[in-house]
C-alpha cells in the first residue's frame, strides 16, 4: 500500500451559504461533533499516512494557527499560507506550492475544506500511482447531479470530460460528480498560473484534459456530504456522532448524543439523533433535542423542542420554544414560546421577544 506524505487543505472560503454560522468563525472551524470540522479532516489524513499538511487560508485566517499550532498534537506538521486576495481553488493550490517538499513526480493530496467523507484516501493514492495519471479525482455518485460538476469516465476510469452544472436531461450523461479530493503529481501544481485567481474545476482540469493529460477518476461511494448549508452541516455533525460518517476525532463513543464534559443537561431532557451539547452549554428540564448542535455556552430552557437545528455559541433559546431546521447565531436570544422552522436564520446577537414569531395559532 503506497501513501502520499503531503497534503494541501483548502480552507479559505467565506462560507457565505452557512451564515450566520460563519460570521465569527471560518467554516472549517465551526464545531462538528464537538471539535472544529477541520480536525476530522486532519485526523483522517494522518490516519492515511499523511505527515505534512499546508493549510491554504484566507477568510478569518488568523484563527487557525492559534488553535492547531504546528500540528504536533495530532502527529502532523502543519504550515499556514494566507492569501491576501482570494485566488480560487487552483490559485490557492499554486500559492502554497513553495511549502511542499515533494519531488516532481511525487503525489500530493488536495482536499476541499468543506467535505465530510468516508473516502479511502490510500486507495485514491494507489489508483493514482497504478494508473500513472497526472491528476486523480475522487468521484462520488449522486441522485440529482444538477448542482454539481459532472465527471464522466471511460471503462478504465479515465476522465473524458468536465461538465459544469448540467440543466437539461440531455446534459446529464453521468451521475458521477467531482467529490472534492484529488491527488496531483507535484509537477502539475507547479504549472498552475501564479498570482491570479484560478479554478481547478473550470480551468485547470479542462485545460489538462484538452492538452491530452491523463486524469483518472476513482468512484468511491462511501459516505459523502458537502457541508455548504446549515442543514447539511447539522446533519454532518449528527452523522459523525451516530457513527454514520467515520472519524477518529469524535471525542467520545458514537451514539445518540455527545455531551461535552462541562455541559449541564437536566435529568429528564431527551437528546437523540446525534445531538451535540457543547462545552459549558445547558439544557433545561423536559427539553427535547433531536439531531441538533448546541455550541459552547448555549442555553436551552425548560420544555423547548429543537429538531435538526444549530444554536450558536452563547445563544439562548427560551422555554417552550420550538425550533425546526433553524440556525440561531452566536449570542442571539430567542424568547419563550416562539416557533421557528423551515430554514429560518436568526442573526448573531439578535433578540426575539417571547411569543414574537409563530407558524401555528397560539391557542
Amino acid at each position: 500500500m503506497t501513501q502520499a506524505q503531503e497534503a494541501i487543505l483548502l480552507v479559505g472560503g467565506k462560507g457565505t451559504r452557512l451564515r450566520p454560522l460563519t460570521v465569527n468563525t471560518p467554516k472549517p472551524m465551526v464545531p462538528a461533533a464537538g471539535v472544529p470540522f477541520l480536525t476530522h479532516q486532519l485526523v483522517r489524513a494522518r490516519a492515511a499516512g499523511v505527515e505534512h499538511i499546508v493549510l491554504a487560508t484566507s477568510y478569518l485566517a488568523e484563527v487557525f494557527e492559534p488553535y492547531f499550532g504546528d500540528g504536533s498534537s495530532l502527529g502532523l506538521h502543519l504550515e499556514y499560507v494566507t492569501e491576501a486576495e482570494p485566488l480560487g481553488t487552483g490559485g490557492a493550490i499554486r500559492n502554497v506550492a513553495s511549502r511542499l517538499r515533494s519531488g516532481p513526480d511525487d503525489p500530493v493530496l488536495v482536499f476541499n475544506g468543506d467535505i465530510l467523507t468516508g473516502l479511502d484516501i490510500r486507495a485514491l493514492v494507489d489508483t493514482h500511482r497504478s494508473s500513472g495519471a497526472e491528476v486523480s479525482l475522487h468521484l462520488t455518485r449522486v441522485e440529482d447531479p444538477r448542482a454539481f460538476g459532472l465527471v464522466p469516465t471511460d471503462d478504465t476510469g479515465r476522465v473524458t470530460a468536465f461538465l459544469e452544472k448540467p440543466q437539461t436531461p440531455e446534459e446529464i450523461v453521468t451521475d458521477q460528480i467531482n467529490a472534492g479530493a484529488y491527488v496531483f503529481r507535484r509537477s502539475v501544481i507547479d504549472r498552475i498560473p501564479e498570482g491570479r485567481p484560478v479554478s481547478v474545476e473550470r480551468e485547470t482540469f479542462p485545460e489538462l484534459l484538452s492538452s491530452g493529460a491523463h486524469l483518472q477518476g476513482m468512484v468511491d461511494s462511501t459516505y459523502w456530504l458537502d457541508l455548504g448549508t446549515p442543514q447539511a452541516f447539522v446533519r454532518g455533525s449528527a452523522d459523525l456522532v451516530l457513527g454514520r460518517a467515520p472519524s477518529p476525532a469524535v471525542p467520545g463513543r458514537c451514539g445518540d448524543r455527545l455531551v461535552l464534559p462541562t455541559a449541564k443537561v437536566a435529568a429528564d431532557a431527551k437528546l437523540t439523533g446525534g445531538t451535540v451539547v457543547g462545552e459549558g452549554a445547558a439544557v433545561g428540564e423536559g427539553a427535547r433535542i433531536s439531531g441538533s448542535t448546541l455550541l459552547a455556552g448555549a442555553v436551552v430552557e425548560a420544555g423547548a423542542v429543537i429538531t435538526d437545528s444549530l444554536v450558536g455559541a452563547g445563544a439562548r433559546v427560551g422555554a417552550r420554544t420550538v425550533l425546526t431546521d433553524t440556525v440561531v447565531g452566536d449570542g442571539a436570544v430567542v424568547g419563550a414560546d416562539n416557533e421557528l422552522r423551515d430554514g429560518v436564520r436568526v442573526w448573531c446577537d439578535a433578540t426575539l421577544p417571547a411569543g414574537a414569531i409563530r407558524f401555528s395559532s397560539d391557542r
